[in-house]
């Protein structure tokens, strides 16, 4: 069985390489029940965070993630908190942006969907 870190690990690097590539692919980690936070804005449901995320301004995007913690949540369903910082391009952008996203996992079967989803970018 993967430890905690790897799952977390395993879950970033898909996410956001599927982010980067193809925003599309991101409809399987969401579900009726997720709540999206994007920079202070609330959206819940799978269909509703994915309009979200179809509608941000920029074409292009690349994460670099520099720091990768995780929790386990809920012992008695195996759930798990990952909180990520890292740096951001948009589109033609040459200074990367700070970002900061947490997830609340759910297991199911092999895989995890998000429950919660917290992004922000970091100013200052």
């Amino acid at each position: 069985m993967a430890s905690i870190n790897e799952v977390a690990k395993q879950f970033t690097d898909y996410y956001y390489n599927t982010f980067d590539t193809n925003r599309k692919g991101l409809q399987p980690v969401y579900r009726e029940h997720s709540i999206l936070t994007w920079e202070g804005q609330e959206f819940r449901g799978a269909e509703n965070i994915f309009e979200k995320l179809e509608s941000l301004p920029f074409q292009r995007v690349q994460h670099k993630v520099t720091t990768l913690d995780a929790q386990p949540s809920n012992p008695s369903i195996n759930s798990l908190l990952v909180l990520v910082t890292g740096l951001l391009l948009v589109d033609d952008e040459s200074n990367p942006m700070q970002f900061t996203q947490s997830f609340q996992l759910i297991p199911d079967g092999e895989s995890y969907w998000v429950y919660n989803d917290v992004f922000r970018l970091n100013y200052g």
